[in-house]
């Protein structure tokens, strides 16, 4: 159990689990999710892999998830993977979906911030990452329920990492701007070649590059895409 501690939310089947899988070779990993069926199987899986499951969009559950992790150690990395999302123009979205939206992409990863940096800091090092996609540099039509919530949360971790880099905590935004390949993205685009899809696996392994970049050569924002996307 002398492994550093890895805290990963969103675990779900495709980053999600590709991110406990590759931090898990280095990496005591906290999975965070709702699926307790899902982390369980996954727990079985990733030796000394530890599911807690938690809804991250409850402020009251989460800050208990959290006060759990702090009782098995400082975290060397913690991940913000869970995401909100959803389709439909500024006429049409329920707000109640924009304002969850808010509390998954946004407050969540403010409660992973506050919670965590301090130990962080007084332990000398840490890594600090979000997961995101290009909603957070662009609001387009159908993407108001969650973009607003993707571009604060890309914002809240700048603030972060102005604050905390020289502190010692690498702080990080990683934009995929991807279909991941995962089996309802193969439904929807069926003709499209394999490398087409962001390999979950690929990204974990950027993730992990990432989270152990030397000190000289820091990245923030990092987008992920394949050579097949159109931007």
């Amino acid at each position: 159990m002398s492994d550093p501690l890895c805290v990963i939310t969103g675990v779900g089947p495709g980053t999600g689990s590709a991110l406990v899988r590759k931090f898990a070779e280095r990496y005591r990993v906290v999975m965070i999710a709702r699926n307790e069926r899902r982390l369980q199987a996954l727990a079985a899986e990733v030796p000394d892999s530890i599911p807690l499951v938690c809804d991250v969009a409850d402020p009251e559950a989460l800050q208990s998830a959290l006060a759990q992790v702090l009782a098995i150690g400082t975290p060397r990395v913690v991940i913000h993977n869970a995401v909100g999302g959803g389709a439909g123009d500024i006429l049409s979205i329920d707000p109640a979906t924009l304002e969850r939206n808010f509390r998954i992409n946004t407050m969540a990863l403010l409660h992973l911030i506050q919670t965590f940096a301090p130990v962080m800091v007084k332990a000398g090092e840490g890594a600090i990452i979000a997961t995101g996609n290009t909603a957070a540099y662009r609001g387009k039509a159908n993407f108001v329920s969650f973009a607003p919530t993707k571009a604060a949360q890309r914002i809240l971790l700048e603030s972060a990492a102005r604050t905390l880099g020289p502190q010692g905590i690498h702080v990080a935004y990683v934009a995929i701007d991807a279909a991941i390949d995962v089996p309802w993205t193969r439904k929807v685009l069926p003709d499209h070649a394999d490398d087409f899809f962001a390999s979950p696996a690929d990204i974990a392994s950027e993730c992990f590059h990432i989270a152990h970049q030397p000190r000289s050569t820091w990245t923030f924002d990092v987008v992920i895409r394949p050579f097949g996307e159109q931007w």
